[in-house]
């Protein structure tokens, strides 16, 4: 069985929760016994392991969507010889697509996020939203299967695409390395990236977009106790507007009260884990996430977690075992924010309880959450889809 994977992410340019889970499960398949045969193609330069493939250069000014189009189109013509085509998001679902057209093989997607479910994309990519749109609609509905992330995920895609047939989408959960993220104590780290770990302190880990939520937990940051710290790493902003709007609230806050650190870049892992394991709770305010895979890293870390209750999150966070869940109301963002900040302050007064719940949340990871059972479960999806195209 050989599977050409489509991923716009690859490493070293991987920057979201797709990105990690595409670089992660190609390893644990290839790590099978008698696993399948894996052609990985992914945007941008040349890889040692994965076939690079740039924007081609008539189309370096264009639209965004349109160079994503342009790229998947050299994509598509490079997966000849593909049993199974298995795309990620939807820069890489026209590639998919096309593959699977020209060279007569099944498509499988997995779902990572829905870009009706993201209808901010409007504002900032215009045109490129529209067509963007309409290509995860085709993709969608002409695949041989959607692999959705969580229950909550198979069933936004259902509620959005109700035209699927319900027994081709499946579900096949995100997973995280607990080798990769566990718990590793280096206070000298974390004092190095100018943080004072000898102060609790609450931590944001995410890319400054509106649906990571960012600007809520910094409304909340006014309710947290004075003798806390609150720590933002967040980067990689999805314009320059709203890296602004989030400069001038963090300028704002830490005028009024100490500890509060912006960190703005995606960390390197070995700078990254001991953050989330110094942290005594780590604060996901998303408005819409179909897992969360960050939420798995920082319990792998033995952190425990406080998370909006939104799409599949409460399959991650065990509200009351592992973390502590809040809900979301898009009409109530200040009612969010006094959630967000209550919870919090609640586990960062009671650091004992919040370690118990990191324990549970490392013990959970490791019992359910190991992407080796992860790429067992997504081979079977590829065979039965093989066996039903035969």
């Amino acid at each position: 069985m050989r599977i050409g994977i489509v991923t716009r992410e690859w490493p070293p340019a991987v920057y979201g929760g797709a990105g990690v889970h595409v670089e992660h499960l190609v390893a644990a398949l290839r790590s099978l016994p008698a696993g399948p045969e894996l052609d990985v193609h992914c945007f941008g330069d040349p890889r040692g392991d994965a076939t690079g493939h740039p924007v081609p250069e008539a189309l370096r000014e264009a639209n965004g969507a349109l160079q994503a189009w342009g790229t998947d189109v050299e994509i598509a013509a490079a997966l000849s010889g593909a049993d199974l085509v298995h795309s990620h998001t939807w820069y890489a679902n026209g590639a998919g697509m096309l593959a699977s057209i020209v060279h007569g093989v099944p498509h499988v997607i997995t779902a990572h996020s829905l870009e009706p479910r993201r209808p901010w994309k409007a504002e900032q990519l215009g045109g490129g939203y529209r067509l963007s749109s309409w290509t995860e609609r085709t993709a969608y509905l002409a695949a041989d299967a959607v692999i959705a992330v969580s229950e909550g995920m198979r069933a936004d895609v259902l509620a959005v695409y109700p035209e699927l047939d319900p027994e081709r989408v499946h579900v096949v959960y995100n997973g995280v390395d607990p080798e990769a993220y566990r718990p590793v104590h280096a206070p000298e780290v974390v004092r190095g990236l100018g943080v004072d770990p000898d102060r609790p302190y609450a931590l944001f880990v995410g890319r400054i977009t509106r649906q990571k939520g960012l600007v809520h937990l910094l409304a909340a940051a006014e309710q947290l106790p004075a003798d806390v710290g609150l720590v933002l790493c967040a980067g990689a902003a999805d314009t320059p507007a709203e890296r602004q709007q989030v400069a001038e609230a963090v300028a704002d806050l830490q005028a009024r009260r100490e500890g509060v650190v912006w960190i703005e870049a995606m960390l390197p892992r070995e700078q990254l884990v001991p953050l989330i394991t110094g942290a005594t709770v780590f604060v996901c305010p998303s408005v819409y996430e179909p897992l969360g895979i960050v939420n798995l890293e920082a319990a792998a870390c033995g952190t425990a977690v406080v998370a909006s209750a939104v799409g599949g999150i409460p399959e991650v966070v065990d509200d009351g075992r592992t973390g502590l869940l809040v809900p979301y109301d898009g009409a109530d963002p200040a009612g969010f924010a006094a959630g967000l900040a209550a919870r919090t302050s609640e586990l960062l007064a009671d650091p004992q309880r919040a370690t118990a719940m990191g324990a549970a949340g490392r013990e959970r990871v490791l019992s359910e959450f190991g992407w080796a059972a992860i790429a067992q479960r997504t081979t079977e999806v590829y065979s039965a889809v093989l066996g039903a195209a035969s």
